[in-house]
């Protein structure tokens, strides 16, 4: 992941996004821009549609509207790359999968129970370092921490840097220090990077904390702004 700083020209558009199931309207009319060097946070009750948002995102259900990255300074859209970390990951404690063979088989063509090639295992190494997650190349993915876990995980989405981050209640389940790590990542990697992140939150304190634009979904969107003119409707 090349530091390129966070330039302001760059914006991932959601237009119009319509999702049915049968006659159910799941998502009507969602209108969302997502630019670069901010965290948008879409905030809501159970059952406003936020995990379908991220699924019609990722091209995992079927809906209309378009997705698009837009290069504001030359107004042309590209085809964007998505990064994506789940709320949770299914392991088994004593699976013998190390992180080095998970991010191995996400990055390279070449079938990870072959000889471990040095070059792959010192760039996902470097990788793994931006998140401070170096340590655990070699450690099991069932003996990871939340904490670790979500490092890891952060480590291969952004490898190679996507257009998007998309997060879903990535912090579930972790502690208190390691959600404060966790943000303070984030934080760094909106910073640092030309990158739009989006995030899926039930914590409203942490979205006051962290949010640099909030949505407010209940199947279209009610409202959209700073944190502090979202959680005054």
């Amino acid at each position: 992941m090349n530091e390129v700083g966070a330039c302001g020209l760059h914006c991932t558009k959601i237009n119009n996004i319509n999702v049915k199931f049968g006659k159910e309207i799941v998502l009507k009319n969602v209108n969302i821009h997502i630019h670069c060097g901010q965290l948008t946070v879409i905030i809501g009750r159970n059952g406003a549609g936020k995990s379908t948002l991220l699924k019609a995102i990722l091209g995992e259900i079927e809906h209309t509207g378009t997705i698009s990255f837009m290069d504001m300074k030359k107004k042309i859209a590209k085809k964007i790359k998505i990064g994506y970390v789940p709320q949770s990951i299914q392991i088994e404690k004593h699976m013998p999968t190390t992180v080095y063979d998970l991010f191995a088989s996400c990055i390279c063509n070449i079938p990870i129970f072959l000889k471990k090639d040095q070059k792959t295992y010192q760039d996902i190494k470097e990788q793994l370092k931006l998140f401070g997650a170096e340590k655990v190349i070699d450690k099991s993915i069932g003996d990871l921490s939340g904490g670790e876990l979500q490092r890891v995980l952060l480590a291969i989405a952004t490898k190679p840097t996507p257009n998007l981050l998309v997060l879903d209640e990535p912090v579930s389940g972790i502690d208190k220090n390691g959600i404060k790590d966790f943000y303070e990542l984030v934080n760094n990697l909106k910073k640092k990077y030309d990158m739009s992140i989006l995030l899926v939150s039930h914590d409203l304190e942490l979205v006051k904390k962290y949010a640099d634009r909030v949505i407010l979904l209940d199947k279209e969107v009610l409202k959209e702004g700073t944190p502090e003119e979202v959680f005054r409707k």
